[in-house]
């Protein structure tokens, strides 16, 4: 149910859109007040999260650790997964945004049954999450860069070799982009991991598919819009050029898919600022992730500590509640009578 009321919102934006854009001739809006809103929403959103984030205090080194720490001469570091230095947590941050390290080093747990009798639990490698959130991720990457040769006169140099490179195979026409594939299939393996993997389908809320569908709205609408119906180009380049220079103007002849898909692109930006998908800035500001392992070799203080709070040990605690921890059945450190 979940996840039809995903599709079903996602499908209700595409119904708006085509009713709004289409039927009741509301293009100008559709082109530059609805995306110009989104825009300054994403940007106002994703920069308040960000400072917010940025202000919480960190008081310990919490970091996420993956391997043996520095100790002694003769033990090896695993420097990348567990880093004691500023330049190797930096190395860590950069394998972790570029690469998926940690994503990389998934298991799964399986019972295996070695003699026929008695199961043994074992963690076997799972790296085909892995490869299909780099599909995913960079194909998705690529499609956004690969457009920004729409807000752009002259072209920059590095974005017409990238359109050259993507569209490199030469398959139909117009050609085919490598980016666009690896898109709906990295997209298309992680939305069909959350229908049949019984685990994931157990804890995927609403906000865990809404933006597989709503992503997988805007690649099919992109897709329809090039190899279907064939939208003018320069018509579109028109009205993005129009809300870049804010000088708009309406938009004529251009085909409604391309309504609908900037519609659908417009409610990603509004709603990523206030989703999961701000781990896009959030990766930066992880404590578990861009700190490095140091606690055995420099001493942190809290600064937050207020100085006339005094400490409260166990045995001051357990002083203070003997007699009912007692009564209770807990266990003590020392029983009534041996304390009296």
């Amino acid at each position: 149910m979940k996840a039809i009321f995903s599709l079903l919102m996602v499908l209700a934006l595409v119904v708006i859109a085509t009713v709004g854009a289409g039927a009741a001739k509301m293009q100008t809006i559709f082109a530059y007040c609805i995306p110009g809103t989104a825009f300054l929403i994403f940007l106002v959103g994703f920069v308040c999260k960000i400072i917010s984030w940025a202000k919480r205090p960190v008081p310990f080194r919490i970091p996420t650790t993956g391997g043996q720490q520095q100790t002694l001469d003769w033990i090896p570091q695993n420097k990348w997964d567990n880093p004691s230095t500023g330049p190797q947590t930096f190395v860590r941050m950069v394998l972790e945004v570029f690469a998926f390290r940690s994503l990389f080093r998934n298991t799964k747990v399986v019972l295996q049954h070695n003699d026929g009798k008695n199961p043994i639990v074992a963690y076997v490698s799972a790296k085909w999450l892995w490869l299909f959130a780099i599909l995913f991720h960079y194909g998705f990457f690529i499609v956004i860069v690969r457009h920004l040769r729409l807000f752009m006169q002259p072209v920059p140099m590095p974005i017409q070799i990238l359109d050259v490179s993507d569209s490199i195979l030469q398959i139909l026409t117009p050609a085919i982009y490598i980016s666009d594939v690896l898109l709906l299939a990295g997209l298309s393996m992680l939305l069909l991991r959350r229908f049949f993997d019984a685990k994931v389908r157990y804890i995927s809320l609403v906000n865990d598919y809404f933006p597989l569908f709503l992503i997988l709205g805007i690649a099919i609408s992109g897709v329809y819009m090039r190899y279907i119906a064939k939208v003018d180009v320069m018509g579109i380049k028109d009205v993005v050029m129009g809300l870049v220079a804010f000088s708009y103007k309406v938009p004529a002849g251009i085909d409604v898919s391309f309504f609908i898909h900037l519609f659908l692109v417009s409610t990603l930006l509004v709603y990523i600022p206030f989703s999961k998908l701000m781990h896009m800035g959030g990766v930066f500001l992880s404590p578990t992730r861009n700190l490095p392992n140091d606690t055995r070799m420099v001493h942190h203080e809290n600064p937050w500590n207020d100085p006339n709070v005094k400490p409260h040990s166990y045995e001051a605690y357990e002083d203070d509640f003997r007699e009912p921890m007692f009564e209770a059945g807990l266990p003590l450190e020392k029983n009534p009578e041996e304390a009296a």
